[in-house]
């Protein structure tokens, strides 16, 4: 289930397999070659939001990696407080988060590093940890409580 086609303009995410093409290997790429991440001119590019940037084929954005993961980030929204800390340190910008609100997970190209939930401040954290098989609202469901702080 991803989260993608629920906010505007994201129907270019996710359109290919990212590896399913053949590649040439490192010790046979040109010295000096560019790899461009958008196509024509990008000098304001940091103007625009994701979905509105013309981005290359091959770029990482309008590629999926979403088969490589096996464990998958689940996201509380009763328990974020939008501290903005997944959407920082996420290394593949799959937090989806506009107007400084989490709104979601791009499950298109999250990895399932784990890096939003060792990031995450709240107790219990709002993101967790779960099988990539296990049902979100299964895993919802399953939330743990507030841990007291010891003394």
């Amino acid at each position: 289930m991803s989260i993608t086609g629920s906010v505007p303009g994201t129907d270019k995410r996710g359109l290919r397999e990212l590896g399913a093409e053949e590649k040439v290997g490192w010790d046979e790429v040109t010295q000096g070659v560019t790899l461009n991440s958008f196509v024509g001119d990008a000098a304001d590019i940091v103007h625009k939001k994701a979905e509105e940037r013309n981005y290359n084929d091959f770029n990482s954005y309008t590629a999926t990696v979403a088969s490589w993961r096996i464990i998958k980030p689940v996201y509380n929204r009763d328990i974020c407080i939008d501290c903005q800390n997944c959407w920082v340190w996420c290394p593949d910008t799959s937090i989806i988060s506009r107007d400084k609100q989490m709104l979601g997970i791009d499950y298109d190209h999250c990895k399932g590093c784990g890096v939003c939930v060792e990031v995450c401040p709240t107790n219990p954290k709002s993101l967790l940890m779960f099988g990539e098989a296990e049902e979100n609202d299964k895993a919802l469901s399953a939330w743990p409580e507030k841990k007291k702080k010891e003394k």
